[in-house]
């Protein structure tokens, strides 16, 4: 019997402030009247919650991966590597892995973290990423990742753009599993740099250090300045589902269950319409919680295990769309292990 990687269990942070879409209504009567009826109209979003004004995105972080962890049984004194997705991260530099990882109390010697900062693809290029080191250094017993968002406090308060940020954290805890087949299958991946300066925020890196004029001209906060073209999504995220069913050997119709990026509802309708699945194959979670960016998947994911969403034996996809641009997708098989830890 050989030695693969699972999902043992997962963990969700929402915090406490909801901030519905009356309030943005209110707050763009005079500017922008229709906006948000537009936009909760496509995206499905109704509200979003928001984290203390003194919290970074490492406190979300730190409270889901204690969930995965209580879920999962493990101490935080016994994780090997701490990896987190996310493109509002605390700082510039260092890593926001490294402050997880002193919050969390996960101080076991030889462990190491680090960041991948490809926005709403982040969470499934870390879970390959993990599988492919837990697969090549057997030391490596327990692993985190973590999905986390903090992006409304990157962002001008009164630009419209604040309609899609919600704050949230999701975490997966990956072990060594013994079985006849793997949890974790192969992954794909899409990008094209050239809509680089399409959404971001653009002052305050080495292209562009942050200066006062800078500042205020609000290059330093998260703004979207061409929107990308509809076939990113409607083409692109079916392109990565169909090649992580060649790669993996499947069918698209074998496929239980598709989270795609939390973003826009009308997006994911027409991609489950170009996979040819019914749209109850297409799990969602933005209607309560809105756009949570990096920490998304690993939400919506959390949300489906725990709501009975999926089975043991089920196969599930997850694909990420980031600014960039890029996407990534992984193909999972839902363990018993990862069933019972739910409840």
């Amino acid at each position: 019997m050989s030695s693969y990687v699972a999902i043992r269990s997962t963990g969700m942070y929402v915090p406490e402030t909801e901030v519905p879409n009356d309030v943005l209504r209110a707050r763009f009567a005079k500017t922008a009247p229709e906006y948000i009826d537009k936009m909760e109209a496509t995206t499905g979003i109704k509200t979003r919650w928001y984290a203390p004004d003194d919290w970074a995105t490492s406190d979300l972080a730190v409270r889901a991966a204690r969930q995965a962890l209580s879920r999962g049984g493990v101490a935080a004194e016994d994780v090997d590597m701490i990896i987190v997705g996310t493109d509002s991260p605390d700082y510039m530099t260092p890593a926001t892995s490294v402050v997880v990882q002193q919050k969390l109390g996960a101080t076991k010697a030889g462990a190491g973290t680090f960041d991948v900062g490809c926005a709403c693809a982040s969470f499934p290029t870390a879970l390959a990423a993990a599988n492919g080191l837990m697969m090549t250094n057997p030391w490596m017993k327990n692993v985190l990742v973590i999905g986390a968002y903090m992006m409304h406090k990157l962002a001008d308060p009164e630009d419209q753009g604040i309609f899609f940020y919600g704050d949230g954290a999701g975490a997966a805890l990956l072990v060594r599993s013994e079985g006849d087949k793997p949890s974790l299958l192969s992954s794909a991946y899409r990008a094209d740099g050239s809509y680089s300066k399409h959404w971001g925020i653009y002052s305050g890196g080495t292209a562009e250090p942050a200066t006062v004029e800078s500042i205020a001209a609000g290059r330093t906060t998260v703004r979207m300045v061409e929107k990308y073209p509809a076939e990113i999504n409607d083409i692109g995220w079916p392109a990565v589902v169909n090649r992580l069913a060649e790669i993996n050997g499947f069918a698209v119709p074998d496929l239980d269950l598709v989270i795609f990026t939390q973003v826009r509802k009308r997006t994911i309708d027409k991609a489950m319409v170009n996979l040819g699945l019914p749209n109850e194959k297409a799990h969602t979670i933005m209607g309560k919680w809105g756009y949570t960016g990096s920490a998304c998947i690993p939400m919506a994911l959390h949300d489906a295990v725990v709501n009975g969403r999926v089975k043991t034996g089920d196969l599930v996809v997850l694909v990420g769309s980031g600014v960039g641009h890029n996407q990534a997708g992984i193909a999972i098989r839902i363990t018993d292990d990862l069933v019972r830890k739910s409840v």
